[in-house]
């Protein structure tokens, strides 16, 4: 959230300064199986957000003491490239948003992934963002969800992210950077979209319960368009081979 002194208008004539409306998301463009020595992969621009996500495994668990006997552990790495944004990143290495990012989404897969079927083994999901607009967790989940589908591990879902928010008295979707810097409230959410169950929800601020209500219906109501895209990128390699042989 930014300082109330120097908080900069964030609505102008009913719109939102990048011309979008409350409801609006940013345009979204997913592209499954682009790294070639990945099990699973998928590009995703977002707005100005550019993100990779790569799938590794399920493979033995290494060192072997880490494995589950029961399970496959997943194992999640988020990270931003050091020329990502204009904000100053510091040390190569991850800091501790990176780390807290890392763990959420870790969470997230854990509770949709078929583990069970690979006892002893690992799977990693690495999600690199090359360009930052605000809102990556959320659409680093979404980039990870299509490169765990086109790896071949089975899923329970394939879910999907998105933040909702307030500016002022207006609850809005999909914040962008200067949204999320001075908005009232972000709330980053992911959701299993067959069952509707919610996988994460992080609040940055605050929101009545009328609020909460109005933005997660938000959120659901935008996942239909962001599951939309997940599912014709997963597609779109098919179409294009069966295209070919007609």
């Amino acid at each position: 959230m930014g300082s109330s002194t120097n908080k900069p208008e964030l609505i102008v004539n009913g719109k939102r300064l990048d011309g979008r409306a409350f409801d609006e998301l940013r345009p979204i463009k997913i592209e499954a199986g682009v790294l070639k020595n990945a099990d699973g992969s998928a590009y995703l621009e977002w707005g100005k957000n550019k993100i990779f996500a790569a799938v590794y495994g399920p493979k033995e668990a290494l060192p072997k003491h880490t494995g589950d006997p029961e399970k496959a552990v997943i194992k999640c790495r988020y990270s931003m490239a050091p020329f990502s944004s204009l904000e100053e990143h510091g040390r190569s290495g991850p800091n501790r948003r990176a780390i807290e990012i890392s763990k959420v989404t870790k969470e997230v897969f854990e509770n949709v992934i078929m583990s069970e079927n690979f006892p002893g083994t690992e799977i990693d999901i690495f999600i690199e963002v090359v360009q930052s607009d605000g809102g990556t967790r959320a659409a680093g989940i979404t980039a990870a969800a299509v490169a765990l589908a086109t790896s071949g591990i089975p899923m329970r879902d394939l879910p999907y992210a998105v933040s909702a928010g307030k500016i002022g008295e207006h609850v809005i979707i999909d914040l962008n950077k200067i949204e999320d810097n001075y908005s009232d409230a972000d709330m980053p959410m992911a959701i299993s979209p067959r069952t509707g169950n919610v996988l994460l929800l992080q609040m940055d601020g605050s929101l009545t319960r009328d609020e909460f209500k109005q933005a997660v219906e938000m959120v659901k109501k935008a996942g239909q368009t962001i599951s939309r895209i997940q599912r014709e990128a997963l597609k779109a390699p098919y179409e294009k081979i069966s295209n070919k042989y007609k």
